[in-house]
């Protein structure tokens, strides 16, 4: 799959890369996507493959410890645009180096809200009937990209977190980042929660 492009790493957005949308495209229309119980959603990672970030093996051993791996389907979603967790490596999921919480465009942010709400539309579409349940795990713009695309597929997110009252405890006005990191310890304790009341 793709082979027209090169094998290289992806310097600037990457969401605005042909690449990505081609993968796109190839996960929502020829992948076979696992059904599980449950899909845990979790915004993607500076670090690649996503599962050598600290915070991914922070959020997976939370899951794991909640979750038989039979149960879950964890599935990676940002700059990257809507991944199964098990396609990391492809390309050109492991191949870009993007920040989005380092940009200051407005129109850059704006595009990204659009793009992304468009490919998680499609890919909560696609896998209507394959989770009972359904977990997000986000901040910022990601997490409202994931509630647009709730709103316009019509599949809803049973579970988002962390929530509203807990971002609102933890924000910082001061804090290059304000709402602070989903490896936080309230924001994890928060996590384990829900899972835990999905599970039972």
């Amino acid at each position: 799959m793709m082979d027209h492009y090169s094998d290289v790493r992806i310097t600037g957005a990457p969401f605005y890369h042909p690449a990505f949308e081609e993968a796109y495209q190839y996960i929502i229309g020829r992948y076979a996507i696992p059904k599980r119980r449950v899909a845990i959603f979790i915004p993607c990672a500076l670090r690649k493959p996503y599962s050598h970030s600290p915070s991914h093996m922070l959020f997976r051993r939370l899951i794991r410890d909640v979750f038989a791996e039979d149960e879950y389907h964890l599935v990676i979603f940002g700059t990257c645009g809507t991944v199964p967790a098990e396609l990391e490596l492809m390309y050109p999921f492991a191949h870009y180096h993007y920040m989005l919480g380092r940009c200051k465009d407005d129109m850059t942010l704006r595009d990204f809200l659009e793009i992304e709400t468009y490919r998680l539309e499609g890919y909560l579409q696609r896998t209507k009937y394959h989770y009972e349940r359904r977990c997000a795990y986000c901040i910022g713009i990601f997490r409202e990209a994931m509630v647009r695309a709730s709103a316009r597929s019509g599949v809803p997110i049973d579970l988002l977190l962390p929530s509203n009252p807990v971002i609102e405890r933890m924000r910082d006005p001061d804090c290059p980042f304000p709402e602070g990191s989903l490896s936080m310890k309230e924001y994890m304790d928060e996590f384990r929660r829900g899972l835990l009341s999905m599970r039972d």
